[in-house]
């Protein structure tokens, strides 16, 4: 009872999905491909172990995501510890995110709110901090990420959508 009321008092009607800097990934040759937590590398034209590779930040993050749509934490978190700068708010992300899949909300929240130290503005961290928030049955604290997301230009994006759409439904998504 309790949701419905708060998605009426708080939500602006519609739920399609608005063009944003999250979309469902598209399936590469990381997934299609390649195996054991390899990703694809462009420059080769080959598998690659993520830790041996040249791949940039924004190729292993594209990696991450596509690894965690199809349920592939662990190597989605693999990619991770490839990236140099551990501090990057979206490295902070993905270990949140991935975290928080692999069954440990509480430690997924500690990247999550890492991550918004490093930029508040971080939109995503809010959105799946959010969606962590209304698996836990947190809706206050889920419609403050929802807030914050909105206040931070967010208005619009896949972060405030599927946060919109979680706090009214209780699913979550996986990228």
């Amino acid at each position: 009872m309790l949701r419905p009321i708060l998605f009426a008092a708080f939500m602006v009607p519609g739920l399609a999905f608005a063009a944003g800097d999250e979309t469902k990934p598209t399936t590469t040759e990381t997934t299609g491909t390649c195996t054991n937590g390899q990703v694809w590398d462009t420059g080769s034209a080959s598998c690659v172990n993520p830790q041996d590779s040249r791949l940039d930040t924004d190729e292993l993050i594209g990696a991450v995501r596509e690894f965690a749509y199809v349920g592939q934490y662990d190597d989605a978190q693999r990619a991770l510890r490839a990236i140099p700068d551990q501090n990057d708010d979206r490295v902070l992300t993905y270990w949140g995110f991935t975290t928080r899949k692999m069954g440990d909300t509480a430690g997924g929240m500690v990247y999550y709110r890492k991550a918004l130290v490093r930029n508040p503005a971080n939109i995503l961290a809010r959105s799946y901090m959010g969606q962590a928030l209304v698996i836990e049955g947190d809706l206050v604290g889920a419609l403050t990420q929802l807030r914050q997301i909105r206040s931070h230009g967010g208005a619009g994006t896949w972060a405030e959508t599927s946060l919109r759409s979680a706090i009214e439904t209780g699913t979550t998504y996986d990228y």
